[in-house]
């Protein structure tokens, strides 16, 4: 019982933490007046409330003082750039290094109405059709399944990027252009290498997989990815050479005009064909984890091509460009998902599978940013008060894993057992990556979640057991 009493003791009121935790965070303020208001803005974020807009939060925490909550988190002109710094810098020390990967999404907001900044009808993944939405492209960080999500920018439809009046009312900032998505999560993954984050792969799904000068401009910076892509993506067998143009000329005489473009000696294919030809058999079962109710496996087919992303030729088509990994996943329903990595020619099924599957605990971290921390229940309609809003709960979020992983690492573990990020309540594994049932303050008490998919196993207490016991 010791041990349990020590983590007991050690285990202080969560706003007490919650204050020291956030010291680097208010030190990057400019002003007094924001270093006062950010801690009580992310208390509400972090409290019981079901709506985590201004008002409700203000009625539970300042009732006398709705209209100066309001003006910290909508006008007030405090800068984001020094938080996100600060925030890249606690994610990578919570999860950073070579074995974690960069998760490049989307996450959409619905919307009523035409006026809050950037909002249109376009793909809304939370209603799993096109609606009225906002769409904020996303970067998570993740290792050992714990997300911690370090970037959110708002996509700006071409028609807002094109219509002055819109941009003014939203108080969108004058130099900032259309950018695709693909653009805009490049440009944060420049970030956050310049601000020193480790990561060993960047993870996207087709929507910005299918770019081709996404993947390359990843390859320019030495980066290893894994990416979907549509099943029409064209890709070469790895024998096909480029053969230099042959010399046109009038029939029976040698020589005239060269042609313009280098031919492949083979054609390309589309990446459903390539695997088809493989036959039946290329599929083969791959383990790549345990799961609460077994081994977790797929079924995938794995070929190495040369990806028909080089230089235009004619007829629309391209030359080949380099090497990667073309994969297919098929499902129990008979789906099949088509995938590109570049990890080298020795990499083994597992670890190609491995590294896919790594891409689906940002929808975890979208899902609690959601339901735990209202990253959706902003209501204010200006450019500045959207990201500031998304970034409190960005930096809400990673408190929540502190103290998550805190626990973990302060249990009591038998002799020669692995730590892990999980834990075991009432006989069921609990995966700290996974949906939480409980309420935010329970999370920041250290309380762990039921998980939505199977989780390796763990053996740490849970908080909450030990918070019943101690009753």
């Amino acid at each position: 019982m010791a041990p349990r009493r020590n983590l007991m003791s050690q285990l202080a009121d969560w706003r007490t933490d919650l204050q020291e935790w956030l010291t680097p965070f208010l030190a990057a303020l400019p002003r007094a007046e924001p270093r006062r208001w950010a801690p009580l803005y992310l208390e509400g974020l972090l409290s019981p409330s079901e709506r985590k807009s201004v008002e409700p939060m203000a009625a539970h925490l300042c009732p006398d003082d709705v209209q100066q909550l309001h003006h910290f988190v909508s006008t007030s002109p405090w800068p984001p750039a020094p938080l996100e710094q600060v925030l890249a810098q606690v994610a990578d020390r919570l999860v950073g290094g070579p074995d974690a990967v960069l998760i490049l999404d989307d996450t959409a907001l619905p919307k009523q109405g035409r006026h809050s900044v950037g909002v249109a009808r376009q793909y809304c993944g939370a209603l799993g059709k096109t609606a009225n939405c906002q769409v904020l492209v996303s970067l998570t960080l993740a290792r050992g399944e714990v997300p911690m999500p370090v970037s959110l920018r708002l996509y700006l439809p071409q028609e807002w990027a094109d219509d002055p009046v819109r941009r003014a009312r939203a108080k969108v900032p004058a130099d900032l252009a259309f950018q695709p998505k693909g653009a805009m999560a490049l440009a944060e993954v420049d970030r956050l290498l310049a601000a020193g984050v480790r990561f060993g792969a960047v993870l996207a799904d087709a929507a910005y997989g299918t770019s081709a000068a996404l993947r390359a401009a990843l390859s320019a910076r030495r980066l290893t990815w894994a990416v979907g892509v549509l099943s029409t993506q064209h890709v070469y067998p790895l024998t096909v050479e480029v053969r230099p143009p042959a010399r046109r000329g009038r029939r029976g005489k040698r020589g005239g005009r060269p042609a313009r473009h280098p031919l492949p000696s083979e054609p390309s294919v589309p990446a459903a064909a390539m695997i088809d030809a493989l036959g039946p058999r290329a599929f083969r079962r791959v383990t790549w984890r345990p799961g609460t109710k077994g081994p977790l496996a797929v079924d995938i087919a794995a070929v190495r091509v040369r990806v028909a992303d080089g230089p235009a030729i004619a007829g629309g088509r391209h030359l080949p460009g380099a090497e990667a990994w073309l994969v297919c996943e098929r499902r129990a329903d008979g789906e099949r998902k088509y995938y590109l990595v570049n990890l080298p020619a020795t990499a083994s099924r597992r670890a190609l599978v491995r590294l896919l599957k790594a891409r689906w605990v940002c929808e975890q971290g979208h899902q609690q940013l959601k339901e735990e921390l209202g990253l959706d229940h902003y209501e204010g309609r200006s450019w500045g008060g959207l990201h500031h809003h998304a970034l409190l709960t960005q930096i809400a979020f990673a408190f929540l894993q502190h103290r998550r992983l805190q626990l973990v690492r302060r249990a009591p573990r038998r002799a020669g057992q692995p730590e892990r990020h999980f834990a075991r309540r009432g006989g069921k594994k609990i995966g700290l990556a996974a949906r939480p049932r409980a309420t935010a303050p329970a999370l920041a008490a250290g309380r762990a979640a039921r998980p939505a998919g199977p989780a390796p196993a763990g053996a740490v207490s849970a908080l909450s057991d030990l918070l019943h016991a101690a009753a």
